[in-house]
């Protein structure tokens, strides 16, 4: 017992003062990393960086200055640095083989980072998921649907198949097809729509608005609808164009071949 106490001495006399030393510099180094950390935050606040940027550059910048607070720790304890290299490179293969898709996840973050296919507030539709980009973190993307449901889609998938962004352009055009009978006067129908979609708040003049007939078949005639209008207003002016064309046709006692009933008299000998 007298032995231990006497090794327990000179171990608390050859490494106490440096363990005490790494805890004040551990309490103090993680306040002084919050407190760069939020003017990092604040300074990249003021850029013109985008907002996905800017997330992502916090997050970046506070787990240097841990990193950085770690190793003067290790410094400070007298622990060999290839010592804490070869552990770190054991450590690092073991999980590197035990979260491959975790890592690809990682990969797909930086790429999006890199690339920027998208960015916070987008409309994009991409894995199987459809709605507005709300956070992109390292591993996951946050998208929100139409109806308010959260998905979380990995960003391995994102980078790997298509991603169909709608918001990027400033601009987006509206397509829509009428069908009529194959009795109908064409020309009419043609300026009827024409004229609907000039009157539709929010269409654009340029590109200017499309109608024709683009199909014919037996029973049937086609009638394609396009106009543009700006990407933010898509869905009211879609709704809109269609409500308006809908009901002049209607008005016009134009039909849908689909929506008539045939009745077929059969004489009776």
């Amino acid at each position: 017992m007298e032995e231990f106490l006497i090794v327990l001495r000179g171990l608390a006399a050859t490494y106490g003062v440096k363990i005490l030393m790494a805890i004040v510099v551990l309490i103090l180094g993680s306040l002084i990393v919050k407190g760069l950390a939020k003017t990092a935050g604040r300074a990249l606040e003021k850029t013109k960086m985008d907002e996905t940027l800017k997330k992502l550059s916090k997050k970046a910048v506070t787990l240097l200055l841990y990193l950085i607070l770690i190793l003067i720790i290790v410094e400070i304890l007298g622990i060999p640095m290839t010592s804490i290299m070869a552990l770190l490179a054991s450590v690092g293969l073991a999980v590197g083989l035990a979260l491959q898709g975790a890592l690809g996840n990682l990969a797909g973050g930086l790429m999006i980072l890199i690339f920027r296919p998208f960015k916070l507030g987008d409309y994009v539709e991409a894995a199987g998921a459809a709605g507005i980009v709300e956070d992109i973190s390292i591993f996951y993307t946050r998208i929100k649907t139409m109806d308010n449901k959260l998905i979380l889609v990995p960003n391995g998938e994102l980078m790997n198949g298509n991603v169909t962004n709608y918001s990027a352009k400033e601009q987006r055009r509206i397509d829509l097809d009428f069908k009529t009978t194959n009795d109908i006067d064409t020309e009419l129908v043609k300026r009827m729509l024409l004229q609907v979609t000039k009157n539709i708040v929010g269409v654009l003049e340029d590109p200017a608005p499309f109608t024709r007939l683009t199909s014919v078949d037996k029973d049937t005639c086609i009638f394609t609808v396009r106009a543009w209008c700006e990407t933010g207003h898509y869905w009211d002016v879609y709704f809109d164009l269609l409500e308006a064309c809908r009901k002049t046709l209607s008005d016009h006692n134009i039909d849908d071949p689909e929506e008539r009933i045939a009745i077929r008299i059969v004489k009776e000998d």
